[in-house]
């Protein structure tokens, strides 16, 4: 069997799966373009609203190449981030739909989504102490944004492995799906669906506005921020309907 991403675009979701299973879906250089190449045609497709990355079952991810991680320069090692950091900064929500091992890159990869959901048999393990490896890929700061500076550093700094049930207490999981990976993924598809049945620029437009909200430290930069893209959407003939809609069913109870 090829290794390959198997992208499926399907109810207004594109299904992402790393399939190596000889490898435990470890990214090569090529899987990692293929990865981003999925993801922009994701971006691109109008039909979908939300993306899922999952990994072939038993794994989600073992992490990179070990042999192009080996021969890397800093070109390669930005080849070898290519594909999660496609999922970093789609501009489609995302979710990672994590079944098994996340291994370093893989890691990096579950990092990189918007929301993580977790089966029995996930683990979130950084081997870079392991390797001898200093981080990579933004792994740093992305653990401490979504896990905090304690529990970043349990992690980065002395190789705390997060299994699923301990992800979920850290904040660093929305929630655990007790299942086999059709109900994970199914899960994920459950979480998506006000998001599939949302406009899709406002699906865009909020992810683009939470990006930028992030960054700032008063509440009224971020009142100001919402404003524009709020009254957008006050004007679109969405919003029109929907509240027509939802006035209809008031007055019809």
């Amino acid at each position: 069997m090829t290794d390959r991403i198997h992208s499926e675009h399907d109810q207004g979701v594109a299904l992402l799966t790393v399939d190596a299973p000889k490898s435990r879906n470890a990214l090569t250089l090529d899987l990692s373009a293929e990865l981003a190449a999925a993801v922009a045609r994701a971006e691109a497709d109008e039909s979908v609203h939300a993306v899922i990355v999952t990994g072939a079952p038993p794994a989600f991810c073992a992490g990179a190449d070990l042999t192009a991680l080996g021969k890397a320069d800093a070109e390669g090692l930005r080849s070898v981030y290519a594909g999660f950091l496609a999922v970093a900064g789609c501009r489609l929500p995302t979710i990672a739909a994590v079944g098994g091992a996340a291994v370093g890159a893989g890691l990096n990869l579950a990092l990189a989504a918007d929301v993580r959901l977790v089966g029995p048999h996930a683990k979130f393990i950084p081997r870079f102490l392991e390797l001898g490896l200093h981080p990579g890929g933004g792994m740093t700061w992305m653990s401490q944004r979504i896990l905090g500076p304690q529990q970043a550093s349990a992690m980065a700094l002395f190789g705390e492995t997060l299994t699923a049930e301990s992800a979920v207490r850290a904040g660093f999981a929305l929630r655990f799906v007790d299942g086999d990976h059709d109900a994970l993924v199914q899960a994920a598809r459950d979480l998506a669906a006000p998001t599939v049945a949302a406009p899709r620029e406002v699906v865009l437009s909020t992810k683009r506005t939470m990006r930028h909200t992030s960054g700032l430290t008063e509440h009224a930069a971020a009142v100001d921020a919402e404003l524009v893209p709020q009254l957008e959407s006050l004007a679109a003939p969405a919003f029109a309907e929907r509240l027509a809609a939802m006035k209809a069913r008031i007055s019809g109870r």
